[in-house]
């Protein structure tokens, strides 16, 4: 991904669901005006959504969603109708695509109550309004095939868009213009090679848009830097495996957090992180940890999430847990044998499909926290990392 893309999870997400044979991949492929999926007479064509980021008019940048019909049958339809209920989970907009000759079904009806359990906006569409002369009052007549109304559901997507995220920030707000922060960012074998990863490139350029100015060093250069520094900096923020360290070389009288920290903050789930995080101290002995990555990558010899974490934990709380691992868009929805759900920063994630995965994980009666959170306070300085956050730490009680 380039510097200047719009990642996936700052995009709105857009998801086409209906029985199969609705049209919903023709009407994609209306809407986007591209070839994105497969077309056929033949029922179930679709086996997997096919997710493509693009630029959309009159929206901007977004995700399409197109899935699997949600009446499909026998054992492999099971799996298709598992992969559409994970696609709902992070759409932001939901279009229902219903037949107009057969119209609204009872299993349509269920995908309407699902759609408004979840409390995702969503569109009901009649697709093949061509060849149905019916008058359908509670959605958009449209034609894939004639391209009847299809500039009207586009404009109709637009607003429902809402602007609400256009002031959220990951740090900005915590900062004055002129304001200099310190990032220090640790390039060891986790590092991808050549580039930041993307909550460091969210985090300067947050810094740049609202007049600061970020300086940016390994940890092991970040003590000579802050000593040769004519003023301190407004902030200090740190990647969480090299917390401990950094603790101890950030004079107290300066802010500190992590990526991880602001990232969750930025999500919706901080708060949840921070009283969830306690867990840790009345784990025992076998008790099951679930500990789930938003991404896919190659596992390194000390990856952080299957290695690093669960030695930590060990240390601190001097017992031996069981943890299991997911990662990816895999969640499970049955967390009933877990003591505690540790999740990763989600920069991969968009932030409905975040707090999916957290009112998931709270409905099931279990605590859910992120990675930052964990470390900082295994390390015993996640009041130090909140002290940026004043009404946070009062209301949690953190000192």
């Amino acid at each position: 991904m380039g510097l200047n893309d719009t990642p996936s999870s700052e995009r709105i997400h857009i998801g086409f669901f209906g029985k199969r044979n609705a049209g919903k991949s023709s009407l994609v492929n209306a809407v986007t005006g591209q070839d994105l999926s497969v077309v056929s007479d033949v029922k179930g064509t679709t086996t997997d959504p096919v997710y493509k980021t693009m630029e959309l008019l009159p929206l901007g940048p977004v995700v399409i969603i197109d899935t699997p019909g949600f009446d499909d049958e026998g054992e492999l339809g099971s799996l298709r109708i598992k992969k559409t209920n994970q696609a709902m989970n992070r759409c932001d907009i939901a279009v229902l695509v219903i037949d107009a000759k057969e119209g609204k079904s009872k299993s349509d009806e269920e995908m309407i109550a699902a759609f408004q359990e979840k409390k995702i906006p969503y569109l009901i569409v009649y697709n093949k309004s061509d060849i149905s002369s019916d008058n359908f009052s509670d959605g958009i007549p449209v034609s894939a095939k004639t391209k009847e109304n299809i500039y009207e559901l586009k404009e109709k997507i637009a607003n429902f868009i809402q602007n609400d995220g256009d002031d959220k920030r990951l740090v900005g707000d915590l900062l004055q213009p002129g304001d200099t922060v310190i990032l220090v960012i640790p390039i060891d074998k986790a590092a991808p090679k050549g580039r930041l990863i993307l909550p460091q490139q969210q985090v300067i350029r947050d810094i740049l848009d609202m007049g600061g100015k970020s300086l940016v060093v390994k940890e092991s250069e970040f003590s000579e830097t802050l000593s040769l520094m004519k003023e301190k900096p407004a902030l200090v923020i740190t990647d969480s495996q090299v917390f401990e360290r950094i603790n101890k070389e950030t004079p107290k009288d300066i802010l500190l957090t992590s990526f991880s920290i602001l990232m969750a903050r930025y999500k919706g789930f901080l708060d949840a992180a921070i009283e969830g995080v306690v867990a840790l101290d009345s784990i025992c002995d076998g008790d099951k940890i679930l500990i789930s990555e938003g991404c896919t990558h190659h596992r390194q010899c000390d990856d952080i999430g299957t290695v690093k974490l669960p030695r930590w934990i060990k240390q601190y709380t001097g017992k031996k847990p069981l943890f299991e691992f997911t990662s990816g868009r895999e969640f499970p929805t049955e967390l009933a044998e877990y003591k505690l759900v540790i999740h990763c920063g989600g920069c991969m994630l968009n932030e409905r499909e975040m707090r999916y995965r957290m009112k998931t994980t709270l409905d099931a009666g279990k605590p859910f926290t992120n990675y930052g959170t964990v470390i900082a306070y295994v390390n015993g300085i996640l009041p130090r990392t909140l002290e940026i956050f004043p009404n946070l730490q009062k209301k949690l009680k953190l000192n």
